[in-house]
């Protein structure tokens, strides 16, 4: 069995299980061996752990206990610290905006209640009473709330840290139903967002919208990826900002790298664009900052909340652009797969959505012409 090097080989060893995941084993001050109470499925967190563990021997091992017994008092707080730093999902450590968003759920929601309680004391009655006064005014934050708190629990009762069933359950508690109806702009609407737009960003709204593009998506585009003869754009990266950092990383998954068809009618303004405020070579940026890099979010809304005041929609999001552009979609009668093409979308059921939207549409447009008929008669 192939044990990993940890720069204390006398002191402890990390030990490949048949599973693919590492357990430690290490020798404490009273010279038995020992072996930490889970297993690691990242060999670096396996072997971080054990240097841990061997300075506090070494730091003070009058005081040090085994970790069978730590595990009787450790805490949540404790425990979801280590579940952070050692996360991961299919295989790949967090993105750093989940790790960024985990973390701030954590602080401001989850360990305020339950960082210094024992995790073999927290109890079905309390994770209910945490929920029912957790953000209560934000349904989506209480969900993402839960489900962390709910994921971390599940985790110490797989590993056998927590001998209990799982005390956050909670029928329906990470679910939740969207508050606002999201309605799209209109095409005189959009007309009006964009028109009262400083010229530099016109193009990017008109994009979002016509091309259902996230922002971080936009944020992200350069000239090489503008096809002006195919009238194309080529989606292969995006933009995010977490922890104070920006980032750039790929699509989450496959359905994410996609070509997308420009519309005709845009693509005077691409060329347009292009020669006006784009930067210079194949790397430049479709959308820069006026000081070069990559456009903040901060700085494109100080633009676009007074013109979709313009246009009589104060409750317009940026991203509900996308919303638009996804429904103008679907009214052309495009299919559900090439709704998820065009989108981005991995799974059908979110552009399920928009076929829905399309369809409630196409009711409004049946009623309508009744009532032009009914003018004429």
């Amino acid at each position: 069995m192939a044990r990993p090097k940890t720069g204390r080989p006398k002191s402890g060893t990390v030990e490949t299980l048949p599973s693919g995941k590492y357990r430690v084993r290490f020798t404490g001050p009273d010279g038995k061996r020992y072996a930490a109470p889970i297993t690691f499925e990242d060999v670096k967190a396996a072997r971080l752990w054990l240097d841990r563990e061997v300075k506090g021997i070494e730091d003070n091992p009058e005081a040090w206990r085994p970790p069978g017994k730590r595990v009787a008092s450790l805490t949540f707080g404790e425990y979801a610290e280590r579940w952070l730093e050692t996360r991961k999902v299919k295989g790949k450590p967090l993105a750093a905006r989940t790790r960024a968003h985990y973390r701030a759920l954590l602080d401001q929601h989850i360990l305020p209640t339950f960082g210094d309680v024992p995790l073999r004391y927290i109890t079905h009655e309390a994770v209910d009473d945490w929920y029912e006064r957790t953000a209560v005014n934000a349904p989506t934050l209480q969900a993402h709330a839960y489900s962390l708190l709910r994921t971390i629990l599940g985790t110490a009762v797989d590993r056998g840290i927590l001998n209990t069933a799982n005390p956050a359950k909670i029928r329906g508690g990470g679910s939740t139903k969207r508050v606002k109806k999201i309605r799209p702009a209109s095409l005189s609407e959009l007309e009006t967002v964009v028109s009262n737009l400083p010229e530099r960003y016109r193009l990017m709204a008109l994009l979002a919208a016509w091309c259902a593009l996230r922002f971080g998506e936009l944020a992200e585009l350069r000239r090489g990826d503008v096809d002006t003869k195919g009238a194309s754009l080529r989606i292969r990266r995006g933009v995010v900002r977490a922890a104070g950092e920006t980032i750039v990383k790929v699509p989450k998954s496959d359905a994410g790298s996609r070509d997308v068809a420009i519309p005709p009618h845009l693509m005077p303004l691409v060329r347009e664009h292009l020669l006006a405020h784009a930067e210079a070579g194949a790397d430049g940026l479709l959308f820069p900052a006026k000081g070069g890099g990559q456009l903040a979010p901060s700085t494109l809304y100080r633009v676009y909340y007074p013109a979709r005041e313009a246009a009589g929609r104060p409750d317009l999001r940026w991203h509900d652009l996308r919303h638009t552009g996804a429904t103008l979609a679907a009214q052309t009668g495009a299919t559900l797969a090439e709704l998820m093409g065009r989108l981005g979308h991995s799974t059908p059921s979110a552009a399920l959505r928009y076929q829905h939207a399309a369809k409630e549409r196409d009711v409004e447009i049946a009623r309508r012409l009744s009532e032009i008929a009914g003018a004429e008669q």
